[in-house]
């Protein structure tokens, strides 16, 4: 449902994406707390897919400097929970979180195909034969 007005061959990897955000929304965010709830929108405007990722969890504050300072580095086996943002920045063009770190809003561009050219009915034309 998430996914429904992504282009196909793009459905693999933001589902790969959107399952790091909502493993780390229940895990980090509410503590694996059953009785929490996680929201999720979509919206899209043009090219470009918003999903809000929002758990009730008290957020991380000070984790968060942490977390983007390590953002471009493969994480390595000792890191449990470096390969989610990891992939996250590899799926989606923007990672952003609010302030308190409850919210996670996540971007990608996908720009439209190239419609190839249809002649309009009122053109002409003409082919080439060779003899």
């Amino acid at each position: 449902m998430l996914l429904r007005q992504v282009p196909a061959r793009h459905r693999q990897e933001l589902q790969l994406g959107l399952q790091e955000a909502l493993v780390n929304a229940v895990k980090h965010g509410n503590c694996s707390d059953p009785s929490k709830l996680i929201t999720v929108q979509y919206t899209r405007s043009g090219a470009h897919h918003w999903w809000v990722v929002t758990d009730q969890g008290c957020g991380f504050g000070d984790c968060l400097q942490e977390t983007q300072s390590h953002a471009c580095q493969l994480p390595d086996s000792s890191w449990e929970s470096g390969r989610g943002l990891y992939i996250l920045r590899q799926v989606f063009d923007q990672v952003i979180w609010n302030e308190t770190g409850n919210q996670l809003r996540l971007c990608r561009y996908l720009p439209h195909p190239l419609v190839a050219w249809q002649p309009k009915p009122d053109q002409m034309l003409v082919r080439w034969a060779m003899s």
